[in-house]
């Protein structure tokens, strides 16, 4: 245990102390906070300043139109009414709009049955903020025209426009009630999702890379004088998951700080509150340290077989296969995270620290599953790491040849 213990302090140091560390611990939140920020202000004002041009057969509804459009303060729009238009009046402002005097024009004809008949013409077909403002207005227009001539006041109209706000709340299993907001518990787990794949299969892939690195230095040839193939492959992989432990201990701490600040208290408060349970804060780590493990046991496994680190990408495509899978089932777990496929993806153990994130983030699931998942996710570990000490024994010092499928299986079979 001894020897193990000073590689994995080796491998903890060298890590730590490197610029690269440094430089992801900062820069990554950083960068992550830029896309968010790039992401929020490109938002602001899409869809807004428009000038638009409503032309109707019927005078009344194209000013109720109007009304609407108006009525939404970041629209910002400029509307122009045209009512009763001819054929002519039609065709001028379509040529309007092609000439880009005009951003849009709206087209309402009436029928003699039914509801009429509305056109939207621009140059873009990718407005759809205007699109969706447009849809929302006319519908809301047509609607309180017709209950204006049945004899409703305006103020009975607007108070339908505006109509009912829901309040959404979640019961526990100890029965305290909590106000809850799909779209904070969807980024809730989806973020916290992000970070366990992105950190456990960052920090495999080091693994990886420092056995190619070594095994290219012949390095090995002198450790392997003082300790044993296993304790040393044992060593990489405790002082790497604690290099990774580290650096999300920073961002968590980080984070905490930022969202307890004064400046986030008033963004993070009512429907935009995030709750995080006890269950999530503890299960995080042990998620994060299976999570680690397996995928890094494997990469371990695959570099022992390669010759450089270019070799090693090659198969990195395939050890993301189950994140992109987990990822690809994110809609039908926060939907119904008690499903057949949602319980069946969270016992697969490559998929499982992000499935189980996932469903977390809606709802917390029974206490059996995470047993089950967790059992599942030991086992899995306990395979590929017998698989890939076999493959580290002999791969770390076979040089200058390919390790063919066949000459892999007799490895295995040597050890």
């Amino acid at each position: 245990m001894r020897n193990v213990f000073l590689v994995a302090k080796r491998e903890y140091l060298e890590q730590v102390r490197g610029r690269a560390f440094r430089l992801t611990t900062i820069l990554v939140p950083a960068v992550f906070a830029i896309l968010i920020g790039v992401g929020y202000l490109s938002s602001i004002g899409l869809g807004s300043n428009k000038h638009l041009v409503i032309v109707a057969d019927d005078p009344a509804l194209a000013g109720e139109i109007r009304t609407q459009i108006l009525s939404d303060k970041d629209a910002k729009a400029t509307v122009d009414v045209i009512a009763p238009a001819s054929a002519e009046d039609r065709a001028a402002q379509l040529k309007q709009v092609q000439t880009k005097a005009v951003d849009g024009l709206l087209s309402i004809q009436s029928q003699s049955a039914g509801l009429p008949v509305a056109t939207y013409t621009s140059q873009s077909a990718g407005d759809f903020t205007t699109i969706g403002r447009m849809k929302a207005s006319v519908n809301n227009a047509i609607t309180d025209h017709q209950l204006l001539k049945n004899g409703m006041n305006r103020t009975e109209t607007d108070a339908l426009d505006k109509g009912v706000s829901i309040a959404t709340y979640q019961v526990r299993k100890d029965g305290t009630i909590v106000k809850s907001n799909a779209i904070i518990s969807f980024y809730k787990g989806y973020v916290m999702a992000i970070l366990l794949s992105m950190t456990t299969i960052m920090y495999g892939l080091n693994v990886a890379r420092s056995i190619i690195q070594e095994k290219t230095s012949r390095i090995f040839e002198v450790m392997l004088a003082i300790a044993k193939p296993g304790d040393m492959l044992a060593g990489k992989l405790i002082g790497v998951g604690a290099v990774g432990l580290t650096q999300i201990l920073i961002w968590v701490i980080a984070g905490a700080a930022i969202l307890g600040s004064a400046f986030a208290a008033p963004i993070l408060s009512g429907d935009y509150a995030i709750h995080f349970s006890w269950v999530e804060g503890v299960l995080f780590p042990v998620y994060f340290v299976l999570g680690y493990f397996l995928y890094s046991s494997l990469f371990a496994g695959l570099a022992a077989t390669c010759e450089t680190e270019q070799e090693l990408q090659m198969y990195t495509p395939l050890a993301a296969v189950p994140v992109w899978l987990s990822f690809a089932l994110i809609m039908l777990v926060i939907n119904d995270s008690n499903s057949f496929w949602s319980v069946t993806a969270s016992f697969f153990p490559p998929c499982a620290p992000i499935i189980m994130f996932l469903r977390m983030g809606a709802q917390i699931p029974p206490a059996w599953q995470f047993a089950v998942s967790i059992s599942l996710m030991i086992a899995s570990i306990w395979a590929v790491l017998a698989i890939s000490t076999r493959l580290y024994r002999i791969g770390i010092l076979m040089y200058g040849k390919r390790a063919t499928l066949p000459e892999i299986l007799r490895w295995l079979r040597y050890s």
